[in-house]
């Protein structure tokens, strides 16, 4: 299993100051998931979900195991995203911007960017079935689902694209 997972994920043979590499991943991705959903709980009057979703969001991002400048380019992207969301189902179409961003994080190739284009679409079809907020945690759903799937369609990519283990290896 360990073997595996340093040859499919690039991010699993990064060197870490702190934590290992499976509890950070969880506990980053249980932050960026939590923070944006429970940022959603917010309202007019209620402002307590946006200032405890937003910095959970920010901490899930800045623990994921990754190359430090990449964790912090997307902080502040994703953070107003998250914020956009706000609009209603309407706004699905910005999941783009953390969708790039994990594929970023997880230092995917370029090659496995094309799974975008799934995550637009979504967007486009959450506009067309509705526009009333009430909607907004079933389009939630929905869409989690179509960036699950397009995220691991991407992994399935730099996978087929690895190099074999042998040429990674540094014979000196």
């Amino acid at each position: 299993m360990r073997v595996d997972l340093l040859r499919t994920e690039p991010t699993a043979r990064l060197p870490l100051r702190w934590g290992t590499y499976r509890g950070r991943y969880l506990a980053g991705l249980v932050l960026i998931i939590g923070g944006l959903v429970g940022l959603q709980a917010s309202s007019t009057t209620f402002l307590y979900p946006i200032v405890t979703g937003l910095t959970l969001h920010t901490v899930g991002w800045w623990i994921m195991p990754a190359a430090g400048w990449r964790r912090n380019l997307v902080v502040f992207p994703c953070g107003v995203q998250v914020c956009l969301l706000l609009a209603g189902p309407q706004s699905m179409w910005t999941l783009v911007i953390p969708y790039l961003a994990w594929l970023l994080v997880r230092h995917r190739p370029i090659t496995s960017y094309v799974t975008v284009l799934f995550v637009i679409a979504n967007g486009v079809i959450m506009v067309q079935l509705s526009s009333e907020y009430a909607m907004m945690l079933p389009a939630l759903a929905i869409s989690g689902v179509v960036v699950v799937t397009s995220a691991w369609i991407a992994r399935q990519i730099a996978g087929i694209r690895r190099i074999p283990s042998i040429l990674q290896e540094d014979h000196r």
